[in-house]
């Protein structure tokens, strides 16, 4: 069944026109009122990757735990050169309460700014609203963007289990030594564990990488190298 809002367009219709995020596809651009003043995305941060994550509500205790988490891991963000950028449906004022309620409460500082997405702009624009799950809030989306705003990795969580920061910390490692090295990473890699070389695309290179004696080779199309 379609249902036709107000102005005559239908549901299926905005779900069609809805811009949409893709891996290695550009960040589309927004600008919005935050915690920090209005930001525009293509402006802000340039020289930074760019974690741009939702929560479904201010005030809420797992959201408060993650924020926590978020502050305590500030300075790990930017020693990767990461800017941390919150958003969700609540108002400014709502943000700036809750914010001082975790610093009073926790004993953190919490540094990044927060969307104050009442319009539900951004959160539209990025899909972080999923309807299964709540039409009002959106649900714990992450998208990696770097330095070019093309979005490099998303990760979605249900609005009942919290995010593991290790993993989104993991992620951040991986891409930005994929993008240093020219290589990729395997299974459960962590910085400081062996990468996997680019395989050979010719019958005469396949001969050449199992003799090739730099590399751990176990077989032509896989081998891994170290990188510092």
């Amino acid at each position: 069944m379609c249902f036709v809002s107000e102005g005559g367009t239908t549901a299926a219709t905005q779900e069609a026109t809805r811009p949409r995020v893709e891996l290695n596809g550009p960040a589309p651009d927004f600008e919005a009122t935050t915690t920090h003043g209005v930001i525009r995305l293509s402006e802000w941060e340039k020289d930074k990757w760019v974690i741009l994550f939702s929560h479904p509500a201010d005030f809420t205790p797992v959201c408060t735990t993650e924020f926590v988490e978020f502050a305590k891991r500030y300075d790990e963000f930017q020693k990767r050169g990461v800017a941390l950028l919150g958003c969700s449906v609540d108002s400014v004022y709502s943000h700036i309460a809750w914010i001082r309620n975790i610093e009073e409460k926790f004993g953190v500082k919490v540094k990044f700014p927060v969307i104050a997405d009442l319009d539900q702009k951004v959160s539209q624009l990025y899909g972080m609203i999923h309807t299964p799950s709540a039409s009002t809030v959106t649900v714990r989306c992450v998208y990696f963007i770097d330095p070019n705003r093309i979005v490099r990795a998303m990760i979605y969580y249900p609005l009942n289990v919290g995010r593991n920061f290790d993993e989104i910390l993991r992620v951040v490692d991986a891409l930005q030594t994929v993008d240093k090295e020219g290589v990729a990473c395997p299974a459960n890699w962590t910085p400081g564990q062996d990468v996997i070389v680019p395989p050979p695309t010719t019958q005469q290179d396949a001969e050449a990488r199992a003799q090739n004696k730099e590399y751990d080779v176990i077989d032509w199309y896989i081998s891994k190298k170290k990188v510092s």
